[in-house]
Order: structure tokens, then C-alpha cells, then sequence
């Protein structure tokens, strides 16, 4: 929690020189200003719930006096040191739009947006708060675009957008796992392996800074996906599905020369042809 320590110094955020007595004595202090400079004293300390209660108190006495926009910007830090970063989050965000021009305000949109990339989940859980954290940086670097946290709000940037590309690489190997399951089956084709291509060929095309890796990735579970629903195509679209898993192999070595999974590739590849070149009059491919 050094961070908060140097920002506040920076910002000229001072700290009673007297000590504070019981915390319990000092939540029913009726003096505001003596509450608020303990609560500036916890937060020095570390003491983060302690800040937040005391300054939580005050607050609304503090509006409109000299130390207004102090106590909302620390109070929004005392609730991010607290952890309870959703909370933090909105402080933040109504500091910034309370006093537009602030001197706190690079400060609170960075740590909005930091407390939102604190309260991201797991890839394979719901990625709302990812989505909201990612659109408040930009806005960031939007309004504030010489500002020298811009290496760290890229290094965040980046981290969020990896947990977006695994929760799409998660649902389209799901879509693949489940295959031509009857729940999803659709007459002309198998649901699952067109929901697989669809939700790769997004991820591809929204994520284009995505890793080598994951992206190869993406790209053979494409190729994968083509060849099964070929097989499972109706009579009338087997030879078109078969012909466009060709064209996947191209673009595929194309892309990953070096692949990894170059063996694979050539085997689907092989069997596809096969069928293309006897334009339709082959036996049933089977694994």
C-alpha cells in the first residue's frame, strides 16, 4: 500500500500530528474535523476500514468546506485499501465527475479503472466486470493521454483483454466438446461445430493482438470443426463443407508454417481433398 502513501504525499494530503485515541470513542466524536484527521491518520497506517468508517462519517459535512473533494477522493482510496473495489470503483467514478476539474481527477479515473480490473473473474465465469474495466482505461488514456501511469494502464489493458480471449477460447472448445449432441443438432448441419467456427472466427477478428499461441489455437480447433461438420452435413451442403475445410487448411499453413499441429492438419486436409477431388463420390469418411 505504498502507492496510496507516496500519491497522497504528492498530493499534498497531510495527516494530524496529534494521536488519535479509541477507535470507538472516536466514531461518536460529534467534532468532524478531529474525526476526519484520524481518519487521514488510519489511513497512513494502513488502517484502511478504520479511514473508510470515519470518513464515510464526515462526508457529508466535508462537502462544500475546504476538505470536500479531499475526503470523497480519500475516501474512494480507504474503500480500494479495504478491498471492497466495487465500491471503490463508484467513489472513484463520482469523485471524478463531482469535481471535473479536481486535482485528484488523473488519479481517480486510474484507480476507477484499477479497482474494476481488481474485481474481474475468473475467464470462465462472467466477464461483465472485464468489459467495464477495459472501457474505463480507454476512457482514461482517452482524457488523460499524456499521463505517466499509461505503461501500467497497458500492462492491465493487456491482462484484461487475455481473460476476454480465454473465456472465447473456453466457449468455443465447449461448443467443439459438445459436437452433434442431439440438444444442439440442427437440421443441415451440426449446431455445436458451426457455434465453434462462429465464436473462433470473432475471437480472431475482435482480438488481434491475442498471443501467437492462442491464436493458432483458435485456428486448428477451426479446422477441426469444419472437417466434423462436413461429416455430419446433409447430403446436399457435404461437398460445399468439405471444399471450405481445404480452404481452412491453406489459410491455416499459411498462417502457422511451424505449427505445432501441422501432422493434424495435413491428415484433415488429406481426407477433405479426397472427397473434393472425386467431387462428391467418395465413401463415408470416418475417423
Amino acid at each position: 500500500m505504498k502507492t496510496y502513501h507516496s500519491f497522497l504525499v504528492v498530493c499534498s494530503l497531510t495527516m494530524a500530528l496529534a494521536s488519535c485515541g479509541s477507535y470507538q470513542k472516536e466514531l461518536k466524536v460529534l467534532d468532524n474535523e478531529y474525526k476526519y484527521e484520524c481518519a487521514k491518520e488510519y489511513f497512513f497506517r494502513g488502517q484502511y476500514r478504520r479511514s473508510q468508517a470515519l470518513t464515510s462519517d464526515v462526508l457529508a459535512f466535508m462537502k462544500g468546506s475546504l476538505h470536500g473533494e479531499e475526503s470523497l477522493f480519500l475516501l474512494a482510496l480507504s474503500t480500494y485499501g479495504s478491498k471492497d473495489y466495487e465500491t471503490a470503483a463508484d467513489y472513484f467514478r463520482k469523485y471524478y465527475r463531482t469535481y471535473a476539474r479536481g486535482r485528484y481527477v488523473e488519479l481517480a479515473r486510474f484507480y476507477c479503472g484499477r479497482s474494476l480490473y481488481e474485481n474481474t473473474l475468473d475467464p470462465r465465469l462472467d466477464q461483465q466486470a472485464t468489459t467495464k474495466a477495459i472501457a474505463e482505461f480507454n476512457d482514461f488514456l482517452e482524457v488523460c493521454p499524456t499521463t505517466s501511469l499509461k505503461p501500467a494502464v497497458h500492462d492491465m489493458l493487456m491482462l484484461l483483454q487475455d481473460k476476454l480471449i480465454e473465456k472465447e477460447y473456453g466457449s468455443a472448445k465447449l461448443y467443439y466438446n459438445l459436437g452433434s449432441y442431439l440438444g444442439n443438432y440442427t437440421s443441415g448441419g451440426a449446431s455445436n461445430y458451426e457455434s465453434c467456427i462462429v465464436t473462433c472466427e470473432n475471437a480472431l477478428k475482435d482480438f488481434p493482438f491475442a498471443s501467437a499461441e492462442r491464436r493458432e489455437e483458435f485456428a486448428i480447433l477451426i479446422l477441426r470443426a469444419r472437417l466434423h461438420l462436413a461429416r455430419e452435413s446433409v447430403e446436399s451442403r457435404k461437398l460445399e463443407r468439405y471444399r471450405a475445410t481445404v480452404d481452412e487448411y491453406y489459410a491455416f499453413v499459411n498462417d502457422f508454417p511451424q505449427s505445432r499441429y501441422l501432422s493434424e492438419a495435413t491428415a484433415i486436409y488429406e481426407r477433405a481433398n479426397k472427397i473434393v477431388i472425386n467431387n462428391g463420390g467418395y465413401e463415408e469418411d470416418k475417423e
